[in-house]
């Protein structure tokens, strides 16, 4: 199982620093986000300055650009980093994806399934010298000549992740992408009853079977007094809890019997009241969701929750988390 460490927010003059840091820390890969900058940029600057920690995108917003756009930034990355980089995907909402980026929103699932497609056909023609011929319904890629095209690599087209939520989008990772980006609002027992299965039917219709990577985010508090406990498990109950109001998340407190809780937190929300969400999260909830103790308990809880089924984890920790304790749960893991 490896530890990755996601970064939502990295200022481009601090992405060295932090990927040398999360290096020497120990950590198998860092993973970026797009949220209020461009995610490509801090990975070029990451890629030149570390050897060894794989580096990843979690998640650029596929539906923002094209296949062919996609295709280029990632071939660069992954020749830049020997073979180090990772394209990750996901689709944002609607109202993102026409009101903040103006661009078309139709049949997710599907969409992403021809994209990925795309993508693959492309990289097939630089790398193997194949005729480009790609007709979807949403994506024509038809035209590529010598002066564009930028030849095989040495390393290949970079493995591709994609985050999922719902069991269409979860569905289409198993079937066409090298990996998935499982939601932090998860549990063990989700992830093993439904998600799973869900991939494998993806899964199921591949025509070749290659290695596929289960990425997780898990919430963890952490402490080694009852106080600094308590004072991260108020963090985490917050953010559980504002997850949970969101109906679309509804089925995962639903397979635990915990279907009016949602009910009842998206009320409190529509009013404001995030604190007493945060209060409605009782142990029963946070232990399910949160892997919860000291930096060498919750090392151990990881592997013992997750071991078996995850081939990646990052820690979910929403709080301000000493360093040294930090560094003590990565040394573990």
């Amino acid at each position: 199982m490896k530890l990755d460490k996601i970064e939502a927010k990295i200022p481009l003059a601090a992405a060295v620093a932090t990927a040398q840091s999360a290096e020497a820390d120990g950590y198998h890969g860092l993973w970026l986000g797009e949220i209020d900058r461009d995610p490509f940029l801090p990975l070029a600057l990451a890629a030149e300055h570390t050897e060894r920690i794989e580096l990843g995108t979690s998640i650029a917003v596929a539906f923002a650009r094209s296949p062919m756009t996609l295709a280029n930034v990632g071939w660069d990355l992954q020749g830049y980093s020997a073979g180090r980089f990772r394209l990750g995907l996901g689709s944002q909402v609607q109202a993102h994806i026409e009101k903040r980026f103006s661009m078309p929103w139709s049949h997710p699932a599907a969409r992403m399934r021809e994209f990925i497609a795309a993508l693959h056909a492309i990289w097939d023609c630089w790398q193997n010298g194949t005729k480009l011929d790609f007709r979807g319904d949403f994506y024509q890629h038809t035209l590529m000549t010598p002066f564009f095209n930028p030849g095989p690599s040495e390393f290949g087209p970079p493995p591709v992740f994609l985050a999922a939520v719902g069991e269409l989008m979860t569905e289409v990772a198993g079937e066409m992408a090298d990996g998935l980006f499982v939601h932090g609002f998860c549990t063990e027992r989700y992830l093993r009853e439904q998600v799973l299965p869900t991939v494998q039917r993806g899964r199921a219709k591949r025509t070749a079977q290659s290695r596929f990577e289960i990425a997780y985010p898990e919430f963890v508090v952490m402490g080694t007094t009852e106080a600094e406990l308590a004072t991260a498990a108020v963090a985490v109950r917050k953010q559980i809890a504002f997850y949970a109001s969101t109906p679309a998340y509804r089925k995962v407190l639903e397979l635990h019997g915990w279907g009016e809780l949602q009910t009842e937190l998206n009320r409190l929300s529509k009013q404001g009241e995030w604190d007493a969400m945060g209060e409605l999260i009782d142990d029963k909830v946070l232990h399910a969701f949160a892997t919860v103790g000291s930096p060498a308990a919750v090392a151990h809880g990881l592997r013992e929750r997750y071991g078996d089924v995850v081939d990646r984890i990052s820690l979910y920790m929403p709080y301000d988390v000493d360093p040294a304790q930090l560094s003590e749960l990565t040394r573990a893991v």
